[in-house]
């Protein structure tokens, strides 16, 4: 006779390895922010089922077997056993209720993003290709109004119904990208603090920046977003890294 052990959360494997692989890229990269900050993937049509790390967990330790597989409708989640953080909750709950184009939602406090989101002004220049990439592709909330619990993170999650603007550049706080899938998610969230950095360096000189034309930071963004395979090849090669090196992330 044969005996099945069934295993706890094993529904949207691939997504949950992709998740925690990006996880801990993310805090090997230093853009993490203690145990804090979180990330989203949708797991039904409509985009209101959604897995999510535990509460207080560092994202060096998150595995695919642990994230919470939770729904934005569902009032009582923070009563559970459980339950997720309360701000994360707000903050990504709040998107993947109005915001179904946001299949994959990252909020980090990386440090140039943040620097970025600091400024009077925060405007990313296209300075630079990497800058270009987003050229006309993000929004700035300047409303800020403390941490993101449910009220906020339903003022946050109106800011990006437009699916052409994948970035919030959150004034005071941070950085959300939003994407189709983990790898196209992190791979942006990548290049935005690779941007930001570049961008906040040519700040730093007090030279004249050489800004991009728009005819010409438009055609490197439209490029850039067909160019074919960037974001799969790039989250591929770090699993692969993590693979060799004997990681528990895809437990």
């Amino acid at each position: 006779m044969t005996v099945t052990t069934l295993r706890p959360n094993m529904d949207h494997w691939q997504e949950r390895v992709d998740l925690a692989a990006a996880f801990r890229w993310t805090a090997r990269l230093n853009m993490h922010e203690g145990v804090s900050n979180h990330f989203s993937m949708a797991t039904n049509e409509e985009g209101t089922k959604f897995l999510m790390n535990r509460n207080q967990v560092h994202f060096s330790r998150v595995t695919a077997s642990d994230l919470l597989e939770l729904d934005a409708n569902d009032p009582d989640t923070l009563n559970g056993p459980d339950a997720p953080d309360p701000t994360a909750w707000g903050l990504h709950g709040g998107i993947h209720r109005h915001c179904p184009h946001a299949r994959c939602a990252m909020h980090v406090h990386s440090i140039h993003a943040t620097v970025l989101a600091s400024l009077a002004d925060s405007r990313l220049l296209p300075v630079d290709q990497n800058c270009a990439t987003f050229f006309n592709r993000y929004v700035i909330d300047d409303g800020y109004g403390g941490l993101a619990f449910e009220d906020e993170g339903e003022r946050c999650a109106a800011l990006l119904t437009d699916p052409k603007c994948k970035v919030m550049i959150m004034g005071n706080h941070g950085v959300m990208v939003i994407g189709d899938t983990v790898a196209d998610t992190f791979n942006r969230m990548y290049f935005f603090e690779r941007a930001a950095e570049t961008y906040i360096r040519a700040l730093q000189t007090g030279q004249p920046l050489r800004v991009l034309p728009d005819d010409i930071a438009e055609k490197t963004a439209r490029e850039l977003e067909e160019y074919p395979e960037q974001a799969d090849r790039h989250l591929d090669e770090l699993k692969a890294i993590l693979d060799d090196e004997g990681s528990n992330y895809a437990n």
